[in-house]
């Protein structure tokens, strides 16, 4: 069974730990306790949506490509196909090229926030 809470704290963990960041330079950033901070990341506690933007805001990542990760892993769990890249009319529409693997591919993660277009 796919827990939600584990698959979130696995991606902002791994999001972390691709910027070379500790669990006290975030935690601090995020203004929450990194006691606490450590159980969202092993899956323990479930972080309110308010605690998971704040923690996004102190990773300087977007909330929506963290949700879109998680959202790949359940589907992949579930067993379903999870395409590769981004529909071409929605990358003409935001202004982005290359894959979109939220945390693998060569767009995503490695541009920063300032970089990502507005949809819309």
């Amino acid at each position: 069974m796919v827990v939600l809470r584990r698959e979130i704290g696995d991606v902002l963990r791994d999001a972390r730990q691709r910027q070379g960041r500790t669990l006290r330079e975030v935690s601090s950033a995020a203004r929450v306790s990194l006691g606490y901070l450590s159980e969202v990341e092993r899956g323990q506690k479930e972080a309110s949506s308010e605690l998971l933007s704040s923690i996004c805001d102190a990773l300087d990542v977007p909330l929506s490509l963290v949700l879109r990760e998680v959202s790949d892993r359940v589907a992949v769990a579930e067993g379903l196909l999870i395409p590769d890249t981004v529909p071409a009319d929605l990358t003409a529409c935001a202004g982005v090229g290359g894959t979109d693997r939220a945390l693998g591919g060569d767009a995503g993660w490695a541009m920063p926030r300032s970089e990502l277009a507005p949809v819309g």
